[in-house]
């Protein structure tokens, strides 16, 4: 620490500018509510993808994807349903929990576009001006995901960390 010709306290650094402010308690309820709301939406969608909605999903299926509709719904059907749970309860792995669920709405959004494409009739989209108002949603989820999971704050953190190591 640097010591000033006129003071004999030691100079405060601006270390703590570089490190990241602790979420409020509100910021932490609001990222708590959301994180168990979104993985309450998936493990529903999940059940709804493996029993009363399973045809219906079917229709959203890309074309071009080489497996069976069916199988390609129970499929992300029980992935939502692990996504779900994992976001609820693996407090441990939460934030890699967010970049997995980042991932997956990233991956399934082709049966959205397939949907719009398509002119698919399914799960109450049934006009085009629908589907199209769809469309942003996923964007929202995979930064709600990132969000409530504190994945991307985390991300952030090490970026900057990483940065201030280089330069020191």
């Amino acid at each position: 620490m640097k010591q000033t010709s006129d003071r004999s306290e030691p100079a405060v650094a601006s270390a703590d500018a570089d490190q990241p402010s602790q979420p409020s308690r509100a910021s932490r309820i609001g990222r708590r509510v959301g994180r168990i709301a979104l993985g309450a939406a998936l493990v529903f969608a999940g059940i709804s993808h493996l029993t009363f909605a399973r045809e219906d999903f079917q229709g959203q299926v890309p074309d071009w994807q080489p497996f069976d509709p069916d199988f390609v719904v129970v499929a992300s059907g029980v992935v939502e349903i692990a996504l779900g749970s994992a976001l609820i309860f693996a407090k441990k792995h939460r934030t890699h929990v967010g970049w997995v669920a980042a991932a997956f709405f990233i991956a399934i959004y082709p049966g959205n576009i397939s949907q719009l494409v398509n002119q698919v009739d399914s799960l109450g989209l049934d006009t085009d001006l629908k589907r199209w108002i769809r469309m942003p949603f996923q964007p929202v989820l995979i930064a709600w995901a990132l969000w409530s999971t504190g994945a991307w704050r985390a991300w952030r953190a090490a970026r900057r960390n990483d940065r201030h190591n280089l330069g020191a």
